[in-house]
């Protein structure tokens, strides 16, 4: 990979993996240390990455670096929650975010970057098994598991709006 094609990769990927990760996280300044560490380690390696694998690079970079970072927030116990104003006008809206939130983050690490990658970032099968280090059938079955999950919390009595 050359040095212009390393800038064009930044250009074409870095909103998606950053978007993909401060979904994951919630948490803006996190997500934006992951992606500058997986923009560095993409360009210590250049030199090994073919051009047309840049993008699955990337974010399998990301995400590893993601796990790694859950595990370690894990660890030491830390804990911070983002509370949300809600405006009269918009509370029927930003409750239904809020249910859609909680039903994501009852999801375990795999089956929430699943989702955030097919239904939020549109990725293939293919490109997320490359991503997770999973065959698209084992990406195909987590999926659907995570969907009954999400659909099974969204359907109970104390979430229908």
């Amino acid at each position: 990979m050359t040095e212009k094609e390393y800038n064009l990769c930044v250009d074409l990927y870095a909103d998606n993996v950053y978007r993909f990760i401060v979904k994951n996280l919630r948490h803006e300044e996190d997500a934006r240390d992951i992606i500058q560490t997986a923009f560095e380690k993409l360009w210590r390696n250049r030199e090994q990455v073919e051009n047309d694998k840049s993008k699955s690079y990337l974010f399998t970079v990301a995400y590893n670096q993601m796990i790694d970072h859950i595990r370690k927030v894990k660890r030491i116990q830390l804990k911070e929650d983002f509370h949300e104003s809600t405006f009269i006008g918009q509370q029927r809206p930003a409750q239904l975010k809020k249910v859609l939130m909680e039903a994501l983050n009852r999801l375990n690490e795999t089956q929430k970057s699943l989702i955030m990658l097919k239904d939020y970032e549109g990725y293939t099968y293919e490109e997320i098994g490359e991503i997770m280090d999973l065959n698209a059938s084992q990406v195909k079955v987590y999926l659907h598991r995570a969907r009954l999950a999400m659909r099974n919390y969204l359907v109970s009595p104390e979430n229908v709006l």
